[in-house]
């Protein structure tokens, strides 16, 4: 294990005559490995006796803290904070002033300066070995600062300790940036406050800017109840600002104490609104980054082994954490889902043989088999593994397995091998070589007896993710936090792309599964172009769908906002993308193969970590006085207890990863995608070919405004009209084919108020019903609803997309239309109609547009379906009408003798603002004479029904 480095040094600061003394805390990631595994348990043992060490954020024996201030600005999910601290030694000897920050382990430190009596250190991050050369050169009157690794869960410690004389005045200040992480829902930004005195100046304040909204923002209150209203949050639509600024009262931990009650954290939680399931492209500073996060789409079925260590070290608080969690995750299975259960210590017990459905006699079995398991013997991982690998390739074998279903193992460990294979890299490769592409593997280490690196570099290979679980009473929380994390697959096969020439260096744009709430983020740099536009083309596999999805970014527009907005960071998407590749570099570095390969990653990161100012395992930030004479450096270790650092999160694994890279600055890693694997305007060609309204016929049926009926006759080449007066909520069939199980219906609504006591109606609801398939496509002005029984996704007008269940295809084209396409025999198009929303009479409504080729059967009706058998019409008589724009005639139908008037109304494909008129013959009274029967034999009970036989 690497060496815990402890130096004392002196400083003569020769203009005042004074020795000030520095103290670094850190690691050097060098070190023989031979050594380093002779270590390993020994030192993962002693670390966790840093939990017991009290935390101070300003550390002194008589001083006086002036000032405490945390600034986070949070722009587009992605954080940069700051904290500043002033302090003056007010006793009457020298003595150590320490200035400690816990920040988030995924957060890069990216600054640091201190002004001691106003000799100003400043930051900058270089290349260890460049560093350590430049300190060694001051080393006599050199400082030093380091980090050292907390065993909080999701904190590590920066410590800086300065040794100065009476009077002396100290100001630090450290700068990291994170990218925020959505789980379950919800992003989260802690900050960890325990000044360990009281202080006059003490302010925190948060500042969010998400340019598509903020839909949600609450804060997270561990400070204490008496702090609850001193923490303020003023949100508007795109910003929220959340201060905590106690005075020195508040501050107290009684009225008259001279301790501070500020002890915990701070922490903020929002999300941001969502236009669609395509995503939000976001581009600025000639970076794009892209944030998926689709939502309202059914839950893959899954196929889990649950892998369990019941070795005679998990005896006691682990294995009662364990099984209450068990308990909890084991109700969560549904009817759909398979599972099994593993438990292992020198033995392997499968529970069951094969995988078995989640009902609930099953999973009441499988707890009390988990109640009854008495922890002994040694750790076999290697044949666990292996034993839950068999059982899931057993499954596919037998079909068991539904094809879209995802199926993954879940390791809870708290130690290393002792029985059977116990080198660790055999057993990494042995699980590399059975595991199947569409298998994942999920490691959850409890404590620190367990080797986590290890654990993350198996799952990270095997397209999954690892999590430290701490052996304390909220253990049992923990796992079923995790497991909640993963319990809800909606997605799988991911591939974000973008156009050949728009842009470069993208990051792993290709995941294996996507569950709900969490969020998978792609970024790059964008290219040259004349183009204003930035597109991005999304495919996945849903339950029983294959999605399509387009969005846009405009390339200025948000620069022109983030210049206006005063607490913005305008550099987020150049800083995030870095962020990205390097936190993606560093896990493919862990899975390097060979030295070479290992050297050759390690270059990657260093360049972008330099070029990017981030302090990472590789790097060294060296701090040094305005002359260069004194020096100090800040490292960041290798985490012994959490390993090199985490994949990409809980979005998803990396999917098959080998395109060629072009050559970059440096060279691209697998993942990068520097071209799109096919041109992507293909990608929605099938979308945009029946999706765009001139993709149907000039001549068409269609009912579009309030409502108007344009029946369209080929053989008589003309067309007739007619409206429908009823009521809002009724529901009208316009095609009802029991033949091929179609039904086409919408719903009435009313405008805002009457005109002249009349109340104007309109389509708010189309619904297309397939039932051989049982599908059911529900259009409203909101968004796009499909539900097949089983079920049930629902989709915004907000991006383009293209979704194909079995033979229904619909492709929505955003903020515009819908197109419903079944088995290439039959479409259907509904056009959007938006209106001012503070217009006080309209509403926004639908127009329907059906094609006079659709294939029915012989037994089609329905007030635009019956239509589909031609009439003989026959118009003679055309004379002045009473109104001398508009002809009179008179026309012979179905039997029936009826006066017409020549007029004309709208077809909104091509121009949804003024339309294009449509001469045609109108028919009064809702259209009696022509329409079978009466319109009122025409409404329907609900969405789905068939047309009773008139």
């Amino acid at each position: 294990m690497r060496r815990l480095l402890l130096l004392l040094l002196g400083l003569l600061l020769l203009q005042q005559g004074r020795c000030f003394e520095f103290v670094i805390d850190g690691e050097w990631e060098e070190e023989r490995s031979d050594i380093r595994d002779h270590r390993e348990r020994h030192k993962r043992m002693i670390l966790t006796s840093e939990e017991e060490e009290d935390f101070e954020a300003v550390r002194g024996d008589d001083i006086t803290v002036k000032s405490y201030k945390v600034e986070s600005r949070i722009t587009s999910r992605f954080s940069h904070t700051t904290v500043r601290s002033s302090v003056v030694n007010s006793g009457s000897k020298s003595q150590s002033i320490g200035f400690n920050v816990q920040i988030p382990k995924r957060a890069f430190i990216t600054n640091f300066t201190m002004n001691v009596n106003g000799i100003i250190f400043v930051g900058s991050v270089k290349d260890k070995v460049v560093a350590r050369n430049l300190y060694a050169q001051a080393r006599a009157r050199g400082k030093a600062a380091g980090i050292v690794r907390a065993n909080s869960q999701d904190m590590e410690t920066f410590k800086t300790e300065v040794h100065v004389p009476p009077g002396s005045n100290i100001e630090f200040e450290l700068h990291y940036q994170e990218m925020m992480q959505r789980k379950l829902g919800s992003y989260e930004h802690s900050l960890y406050l325990q000044p360990g005195r009281l202080v006059p100046q003490f302010q925190v304040d948060v500042y969010i800017y998400e340019p598509n909204g903020i839909s949600m923002v609450q804060t997270v209150n561990s400070l204490g109840e008496q702090f609850a209203e001193v923490i303020k949050v003023t949100s508007s639509k795109d910003k929220a600002h959340i201060v905590f600024k106690p005075n020195l009262q508040q501050q107290r931990k009684c009225d008259n104490c001279t301790d501070s009650a500020i002890d915990g954290a701070l922490t903020v939680k929002y999300d941001v609104t969502r236009d669609g399931n395509a995503g939000e492209l976001q581009v600025s500073d000639g970076h794009f980054v892209h944030f998926f996060a689709p939502s309202n789409l059914s839950p893959l079925p899954k196929n889990v082994v649950f892998v369990i260590d019941v070795s005679g070290s998990m005896w006691g608080v682990k294995m009662k954490q364990t099984v209450a969690a068990m308990q909890a995750i084991l109700d969560d299975l549904t009817i759909d889902d398979h599972f099994n259960i593993i438990d292992f210590n020198h033995n392997v017990r499968c529970w069951s043989e094969d995988l078995v459905p989640g009902s609930s006699i099953q999973v009441a079995d499988a707890k009390k088999y988990i109640e009854d398991i008495k922890p002994n013997g040694g750790t076999n991982i290697n044949e666990a593994l292996m034993r839950a690998v068999q059982t899931l390739v057993r499954a596919s074998n037998q079909g068991l397995i539904a094809p879209r279903s995802v199926s993954m193992i879940i390791l809870v460990s708290d130690g290393d091998p002792t029985v059977g294979e116990i080198k660790l890299s055999t057993i990494q490769k042995n699980v590399k070589r059975v595991m199947k592409e569409e298998f994942s593997l999920f490691s959850l280490g409890i404590g620190f007896d367990v080797d986590y690196d290890f654990l993350e570099r198996i799952a990270m290979e095997n397209r999954g993710m690892a999590q430290r679980i701490y052996a304390n009473h909220d253990a049992a929380e923990q796992l079923r936090a995790f497991y909640s994390q993963v319990s809800s697959p909606l997605l799988r096969r991911i591939t974000i792309q973008f156009p050949d020439d728009a842009v470069s260096d993208v990051t792993q744009n290709s995941f294996d599964k996507y569950f709900s709430g969490s969020e998978l983020v792609v970024a790059g740099k964008v290219l040259p172009s004349e183009s204003t536009t930035l597109t991005s083309f999304t495919t996945a596999v849903a339950a029983r769908l294959d999605l399509t999805l387009e969005t846009e970014g405009d390339v200025a527009e948000l620069d022109t906002e983030l210049a206006k907005q005063q607490h913005s960071f305008t550099g987020f998407a150049r800083q995030m993308w870095a962020y990205i590749t390097v936190k993606q570099l560093i896990s493919e570095r862990s899975l390097a193969p060979t030295a070479a390969k290992k050297r050759k990653i390690t270059q990657k990161i260093v360049a972008l970590a330099l070029e990017h100012q981030f302090v990472t395992p590789l790097t060294t930030l060296l701090v040094e006085s305005e002359d260069g004479r004194e020096r100090l450096l800040a490292d960041s270790p290798r985490d012994p207890k959490q390993g090199c650092c985490s994949g990409t999160g809980v979005g998803g694994g990396s999917a098959s990863r080998g395109l060629s890279p072009e050559r970059l600055l440096y060279d691209a890693p697998p993942w990068v995608q520097m071209t799109t694997i096919a041109p992507p305007k293909e990608v929605l060609k099938g979308a945009l070919e029946l999706g765009l309204p001139g993709g149907l016929p000039q001549h068409i049926n269609l009912v579009d405004n309030d409502p108007h009926f344009i029946v369209h006759l080929p053989r008589g080449n003309m067309d007739v009209c007619f409206n429908i007066d009823s009521t809002p909520g009724d529901i009208l069939n316009l095609v009802s084919d029991s033949g091929t199980g179609l039904v086409v219906n919408g719903q009435l609504v009313g405008s805002k108020q009457p005109i002249k006591s009349k109340l104007s109606t309109y389509f708010g609801a189309i619904s297309v019903y397939y039932q051989p398939d049982g599908v059911s496509v529900t259009v409203d002005t909101d968004g796009i609803a499909l539900t097949d029984g089983q079920n049930n996704h629902s989709f915004t007008w907000g991006a383009t997309a293209l979704i194909t269940q079995d033979g229904v295809r619909i492709s929505i084209v955003k903020n515009s239309h819908v197109s419903i396409n079944i088995n290439h025999d039959i479409e259907v198009m509904v056009l959007l109609h938006r209106v001012w929303k503070k217009n006080p009479v309209n509403v926004d409504f639908l127009g329907v547009y059906i094609p006079n080729d659709n294939r029915y059967s012989p037994l089609v009706h329905g007030l635009i379906g019956q239509f589909s058998r031609e009439p003989e019409v026959s118009v003679y008589d055309v004379h002045e009408g009473d109104d001398p724009l508009k002809k009179a005639a008179t026309m012979e139908v179905k039997g029936n003798t009826l006066l017409v008037t020549r007029g004309w109304q709208k077809d909104y494909r091509r121009d949804k603002s003024r339309g294009t008129s449509v001469y045609c013959w109108f028919i009064h009274n809702s259209g009696k004479g022509f329409i079978d029967g009466h319109y009122t034999d025409y409404i329907v009970p609900n969405l789905n029904s068939y047309l009773q036989t008139l």
